[in-house]
């Protein structure tokens, strides 16, 4: 039987998946929709955090990763996501068709 610290962990987890692939989705089309480097960098940023969340945790659980270097390889991916997020408050030309 999970304890309650593991139930509250794979719902946070399933939260995260959810949302991170609803709001990844929701920026790829836009990305599709506008050719905005702006906002493909904004979706690649979110997969970046939300596979990273991911990852992290089955990385754990699936092929019994040690919890320090899953947290590890979890940051990893948060870092590289914020990093591309930062960015893409940068990129806000868009591109014009020539």
């Amino acid at each position: 039987m999970l304890g309650a610290n593991a139930v509250l962990l794979i719902v946070t987890k399933t939260v995260t998946l959810v949302c991170g692939a609803i709001l990844t989705t929701l920026t790829y089309r836009a990305y599709r929709r506008t050719e905005s480097p702006a906002m493909r960098a904004l979706c690649l940023g979110i997969g970046f955090v939300t596979l990273g969340a991911i990852l992290g945790g089955s990385l754990h659980q699936f092929i019994g990763m040690p919890v320090a270097k899953s947290v590890t390889v979890e940051e990893l991916f948060t870092a590289v996501g914020f990093f591309v997020l930062t960015y893409s408050l940068y990129t806000d030309q868009p591109t014009t068709a020539g």
